[in-house]
């Protein structure tokens, strides 16, 4: 099983920005977020056993943050996987929304005119995302086994669950992707199938 959960709350999160790739940690709320899931999962298996067989992550530090505390696992045992950053925004990360919106008008009416194609400034398209993203999933799906926990982020996991519902891009942020949330993938056997999307730490046990 491939619990896929979005990192927690990050710092300054009141602020709307582009947050792509820019290494933001996360806030006490999004800590407070990583342990009760970690509380989630501790009930969930025998005294001194692991709940996860093995855990993957972005390497960025909101999700080793959050994949170690959820786990349990060491830093040094969390596999990092470069595919599972979330979109290079270029030029307009860590920027807020309103000052892109005034700045760059043009771009910005670009945006909404090829929501999958346009490119920030130096940055990706959600279609070269969708093409980093999805080989990678499915090689960790497709070759591993047990209970598999996978931290990434908001475009990261909508791109994923996209694929596996076999919706557009076009239909990105039709998916609810909370601070924190965890989605179930059954990938024991072909097609994958999405169980369960958006769930808290109360909503779930294990």
């Amino acid at each position: 099983m491939i619990y896929l959960l979005r990192h927690g709350e990050i710092k300054n999160a009141s602020t709307k920005r582009f947050i792509g790739q820019t290494d933001v940690g996360l806030s006490q709320a999004g800590c407070s977020q990583a342990a009760l899931w970690h509380n989630c999962f501790s009930h969930g298996t025998a005294t001194g056993k692991p709940y996860f067989d093995q855990v993957f992550a972005s390497p960025l530090s909101r999700c080793i943050d959050m994949a170690t505390i959820v786990s349990g696992f060491k830093s040094n045992t969390v596999t990092l996987t470069d595919e599972l950053r979330e979109i290079n925004l270029g030029k307009w990360d860590g920027r807020p929304v309103a000052e892109i919106r005034e700045k760059f008008p043009r771009e910005w009416e670009k945006r909404g005119k090829d929501f999958t194609g346009y490119r920030p400034p130096l940055g990706e398209s959600f279609s070269d995302l969708s093409r980093r993203v999805i080989p990678a999933f499915h090689k960790i799906a497709t070759e591993n086994q047990g209970n598999i926990l996978m931290v990434a982020h908001a475009g990261v996991n909508r791109m994923i669950l996209c694929d596996l519902m076999h919706k557009k891009i076009d239909a990105l942020f039709t998916i609810p992707q909370d601070y924190a949330c965890l989605n179930l993938i059954d990938n024991r056997s072909t097609p994958f199938k999405v169980q369960e999307i958006n769930l808290r730490a109360g909503d779930f046990e294990p």
